[in-house]
C-alpha cells in the first residue's frame, strides 16, 4: 500500500502572505488542525498547526509566513512512498498530520492520523481465515485440510487447548484479524504462531513423501 492511498485529498493550503485570522478562519471552518503552506506553483515552503495560530493571533503576528515552520523542519513523505513509512513517521515525530509531496515538492495530499488509524481498522477487521487462504496458496502443494490439521496440533501444543481441524476452522473464520493479535497476545506472537503452523505442516508433508 502506498502513501497515496490513504492520503488526505481534500486538504486546505494557505500563502505565506495571507493574514493570520484569515487562515483561523478557514482552519475552522474546513475543520483542519493543520495546513500546508506552500508557493505560487503549491510547492511546500512551511507548515502552521492551530496551536501556532492560537499563538500568532495572541502576540499580534500579522502572516502567517512570520509563525509557520520551514520545510527544513517539516516531516514529510513521498506520494509512492509504503505507507508504513507514514505509520512510523507519525509515531516517531508525535505528529498528527504529514504532508505528502511529490517530486517537485509540490503538496499532492496531508496523511492524517486519523487516516491511519482508520487504514489499521480496516485491517483488523479482516478474517482471519483470508489470512490462512492466502497462506495455503503460498504453501505449494499443501491442501486446506492439511493446513487445518497442522493449526490444531500447534494451538494444542502452546495452549494445551486439545482442538480438532474442524474446531480451529471454525475459529478463523468467526475471528478477525483483530481480535487473534489479542488473543494471542500481540503481533508478534499471532506471526510466530502462523509460522509454526507453516514449518509444521510442510514438515508433515515431507515426512509423508519418505514414506
Amino acid at each position: 500500500m502506498k502513501v497515496k492511498e490513504i492520503m488526505d485529498k481534500e486538504f486546505v493550503v494557505v500563502s505565506g502572505d495571507q493574514t493570520v485570522e484569515e487562515v483561523s478562519i478557514i482552519m475552522e471552518n474546513r475543520k483542519r488542525l493543520v495546513t500546508p503552506v506552500v508557493d505560487e506553483n503549491k510547492r511546500l515552503i512551511g507548515w502552521i498547526t492551530s496551536l501556532d495560530v492560537t499563538k500568532g493571533l495572541r502576540e499580534g503576528n500579522n502572516k502567517v509566513s512570520q509563525i509557520m515552520h520551514f520545510k527544513d523542519d517539516i516531516v514529510h513523505v513521498h506520494e509512492n512512498d509504503p505507507a508504513r513509512l507514514a505509520v512510523l513517521e507519525a509515531s516517531r515525530h508525535k505528529v498528527v498530520s504529514i504532508p505528502v509531496l511529490n517530486d517537485d515538492d509540490v503538496v499532492l495530499g496531508v496523511i492524517r492520523t486519523f487516516d491511519i488509524v482508520e487504514t489499521l481498522s480496516k485491517l483488523y477487521e479482516i478474517k482471519v481465515y483470508k489470512i490462512f487462504e492466502a497462506m495455503e496458496q503460498e504453501l505449494k502443494g499443501i491442501t486446506w485440510d492439511e493446513l487445518m490439521e497442522a493449526s490444531a496440533i500447534v494451538t494444542r501444543r502452546t495452549t494445551g487447548e486439545r482442538i480438532t481441524p474442524e474446531e480451529y476452522e471454525q475459529r478463523i473464520k468467526d475471528s478477525t484479524f483483530g481480535e487473534a493479535i489479542w488473543a494471542t497476545g500481540g503481533l508478534e506472537k499471532f506471526f510466530v504462531g502462523l509460522i509454526a503452523i507453516g514449518e509444521l505442516v510442510i514438515a508433515r508433508k515431507v515426512a509423508r513423501a519418505r514414506e
